[in-house]
C-alpha cells in the first residue's frame, strides 16, 4: 500500500490496489495444487520450507528492485508530475524521508486511524470465514468430499478476483469522471456492501452451484470493498506513515480473525447451522461503512507532526 501511495495518483490507486489484491486469490488457487504435490514427492516438511522460503526470495527481489519514484532512474519528470497531479500539498515537508518516523500512539490519536482499523477489524474476519469454513459448509450442506470440492472453491476465488479489480476500477473511474475521492471510495464500498447481503440466503439454497455463485458474489464484493478500504489509508495519511496505518489495521483484522473462528464454531455446535455466521457476513460491511462514515465523514487528510529519528 505504501508503494501504491508513492507511485500512483489518487485516481488510479484503488484500481492498482484491486489488481494486486487479486493476487491473493491466485495464490489461494495455486497453493492446493502445489502443496500436495510437494508433500507427496518431497515430504510435508519440504512444503513448509519451500513455500516459506518464497517470502525470503521476494524480500531479496523487493530490496533489489524497489525504489521511490524520486529515486528511480526510469521515472521521468513528467511521470513524477503526473503521480502528484491530484494530491494535496504534503502536511509536512522534510529533507530526507528515510529518516522520518511517527509513533503509533500518535497515529492512534486520530479518528481516521480508527476508521481504518475498526473497518478492518469488522470485515477481515469475514474473509477468514470464507477461507476456512466454506469448504466445511459445502461438505455439510451439499455433500462434497475433498476430491470434488476443488472446482467450486476455484470458481469462488476467480469470481473474487474479478470483484477485486472491478471494485478498484469503480472508484478510480468515478474520480476520473469528476467525483470527489470521498464520494467515489464510499459509493464503491456501499455497492460492494450491498452485494454481500444475498449471502444470508446461502444456507437455504438447494443447488450447490447456486450457493457457490452467491458465495462467490459475496467474496467478490469483499475484495472490492477491501481494495477501497486499503486505499483509504493512502487517501487520509501521508505516504511516510501509510505502511504503519495498514500494519495496525492488519493486526486488528487478524484479531478479528481469531474471534470469528470461535464465533462460527460456537454457533455450529449450538445450532448445527451456518445461518447465523452468514447473517454476520452479510451485515458486516454495512456496519464497517457506517463506522467509517461516522469517524471520517469527509476523508480529511491527517496532518502529522513528524520528528526525525
Amino acid at each position: 500500500m505504501k508503494a501504491i501511495a508513492e507511485w500512483f495518483p489518487n485516481k488510479e490507486r484503488a484500481l492498482a490496489t484491486g489488481i494486486f489484491n487479486a493476487g491473493t486469490n491466485l495464490g489461494a488457487i495455486a497453493t492446493p495444487l502445489l502443496v500436495p504435490w510437494i508433500a507427496v514427492h518431497w515430504g510435508w516438511r519440504a512444503a513448509f520450507f519451500l513455500l516459506g522460503g518464497i517470502g525470503f526470495v521476494w524480500l531479496a527481489l523487493w530490496l533489489w528492485v524497489y525504489r521511490r519514484p524520486q529515486e528511480h532512474s526510469f521515472c521521468s519528470p513528467a511521470e513524477l508530475e503526473y503521480i502528484a497531479s491530484d494530491r494535496a500539498a504534503p502536511p509536512v515537508k522534510v529533507k530526507n524521508v528515510k529518516k522520518i518516523g511517527v509513533s503509533w500512539f500518535k497515529l492512534l490519536a486520530h479518528r481516521q486511524t480508527w476508521a481504518f482499523v475498526l473497518a478492518k477489524f469488522i470485515t477481515d474476519p469475514i474473509w477468514w470465514f470464507y477461507l476456512f469454513w466454506i469448504p466445511d459448509f459445502l461438505q455439510r450442506e451439499h455433500g462434497l468430499d475433498l476430491l470434488h470440492i476443488g472446482l467450486p472453491i476455484v470458481v469462488i476465488y476467480l469470481i473474487a478476483d474479478a470483484g477485486s479489480v472491478a471494485g478498484g476500477w469503480a472508484s478510480s473511474s468515478m474520480i476520473r469522471h469528476g467525483k470527489t475521492v470521498n464520494a467515489s471510495r464510499k459509493l464503491a464500498m456501499l455497492i460492494c456492501a450491498v452485494c454481500v447481503t444475498p449471502i444470508v440466503f446461502a444456507p437455504k439454497i438447494a443447488s450447490m452451484w447456486g450457493a457457490v455463485l452467491v458465495i462467490g458474489l459475496a467474496a467478490a464484493a469483499h475484495q472490492g470493498f477491501s481494495c477501497n478500504l486499503f486505499t483509504l489509508s493512502s487517501d487520509m495519511f501521508p505516504t511516510t506513515v501509510v505502511a504503519s496505518v495498514v500494519g495496525i489495521g492488519g493486526m486488528a483484522g487478524a484479531v478479528g480473525g481469531m474471534l470469528i473462528a470461535k464465533i462460527v464454531s460456537y454457533f455450529l455446535q449450538r445450532t448445527h447451522s451456518y445461518a447465523v455466521p452468514f447473517v454476520l457476513a452479510g451485515s458486516a460491511y454495512l456496519i464497517a461503512l457506517a463506522t467509517i462514515q461516522g469517524l471520517a465523514p469527509r476523508l480529511k487528510p491527517v496532518e502529522l507532526s513528524v520528528a526525525e529519528i
